[in-house]
């Protein structure tokens, strides 16, 4: 039987461990760092989620068959390279293949070169020189950090005022690290995820969902990691799926491939129907969060299998099949998030939640369970159809308890 490793903190690592929690196949699963949700299903280890070192280290003393790398720091560090070169099985991208998130440029270029559909764009390292050309343009202007910024690297500026604080902070505070500033065409349509696994040319695409950034209802306030996210989505057809997948994501999968770059993990689209298509917004080198939390539940297959087979360049037993159920699930964020809050909230009534809790920022103290991020929770239900799960969630919601939580009340408004 199987011992695996899962790689990060988040409630995207707890919905990893819970879906290898379900496979027959695995006996044991360590958490680095894992949090308290993870500390119920698998054993938590005090280990950094970018020290290769430490973490190659663990997963030989404890003879691990298999690690699974969450966030894309440690992908972008090089954990996958420095894995293999030890002989061991991991499931993530290696660090020239996580160029397609870690860098905007990079991935722009490639989808220019190989006709991937996305918006026109011009990059700069200069400030001066970036803020002569957004105002020469159009508004609004979308302007992204090159590196990675933990998903808050974007700003949509309205007016050129909001273009010249987002660029001093990318260019001239250096506020993510120092980079250039990808500034892309605005463009408009509703925004979708498509995660598939891809192992080289072989992409097996999970069902789709759509996350909601903005703070507050209404898609109003500033962009967060994440508010909530649900599955099957009304106003994506089947031929638009279908396009999505065949000119999207296996068409960069192939292009990879080529660059001499071949991904071996997930590969995320972060996608826009627009009045001429579907787009490419930007693509990531790993499972989205939230999106995971609601799309790996609807897995009837064994992740296990999946994830072993796209770490070994072998074809799985069977296609990943998934349930057709609805899931919707909803964020609880520490009051101020995105900006500044507070930690160390008592958290209480989780015990007469019936349905998935996933924690996100939680910590247990002498027995207590206390806020310990700036998104704290996400409650998932599953329904027959949207109604039906916005229904149970939200009941699900009302029965958890701390004074310094928020949540949006109108996830899946799209869609209802």
């Amino acid at each position: 039987m199987n011992k695996v490793l899962v790689i990060g903190s988040g409630g995207r690592e707890h919905a990893i461990a819970d879906a290898l929690h379900r496979s027959p196949q695995v006996t044991e699963i360590f958490c680095a760092p894992g949090n308290a949700g993870t500390a119920a299903i698998a054993t938590n280890v005090a280990i950094k989620d970018t020290d290769v070192a430490g973490l190659l280290q663990f997963a030989k003393d404890q003879k691990v068959d298999l690690t699974v790398v969450g966030p894309e720091a440690a992908l972008a560090v090089g954990i996958v390279d420095a894995f293999r070169a030890e002989g061991l099985k991991i499931f993530g991208h290696t660090q020239a293949a996580t160029q397609i998130e870690s860098s905007k440029e990079f991935a722009k270029k490639l989808m220019l070169k190989y006709g991937i559909p996305s918006a026109a764009y011009e990059s700069f390292e200069d400030y001066d020189a970036a803020l002569a050309y957004v105002s020469t343009r159009p508004f609004p202007a979308v302007l992204k950090y090159d590196g990675l910024a933990a998903g808050k690297g974007v700003v949509i500026a309205e007016t050129l005022d909001e273009a010249r604080d987002a660029l001093k902070s990318m260019l001239l505070d250096t506020t993510y690290g120092k980079g250039k500033v990808i500034v892309e065409d605005f463009l408009t349509g509703p925004e979708f995820s498509f995660m598939c696994f891809v192992d080289r040319d072989n992409v097996y695409p999970m069902p789709l969902a759509q996350d909601h950034k903005r703070a507050f209802d209404g898609d109003k306030g500033p962009n967060t990691g994440g508010m909530g996210a649900y599955t099957s989505l009304p106003f994506i057809t089947e031929e638009d799926r279908k396009f999505a997948y065949d000119n999207i994501l296996c068409k960069t999968a192939k292009a990879m491939n080529e660059e001499g770059t071949p991904l071996s993990g997930v590969l995320y689209g972060g996608l826009m129907k627009t009045p001429t298509g579907i787009k490419v917004i930007e693509f990531n080198a790993r499972f989205g969060d939230p999106e995971t939390e609601v799309v790996l539940p609807l897995l009837e297959s064994d992740i296990y299998d999946i994830f072993m087979a796209v770490a070994t360049g072998t074809t799985p037993s069977q296609t990943p099949k998934w349930s057709d159920e609805v899931t919707m699930g909803v964020v609880l964020a520490s009051k101020g998030y995105p900006g500044s809050y507070e930690k160390g909230h008592v958290i209480s009534g989780l015990e007469n939640v019936e349905d998935t809790v996933f924690h996100m920022g939680t910590v247990r103290k002498e027995g207590t369970l206390m806020t310990n991020g700036g998104r704290v929770l996400m409650v998932v239900s599953k329904g027959a159809n949207h109604t039906e799960a916005k229904a149970r969630v939200y009941s699900e919601i009302d029965k958890i308890h701390c004074d310094n939580l928020f949540h949006r009340n109108d996830i899946a408004h799209w869609a209802l």
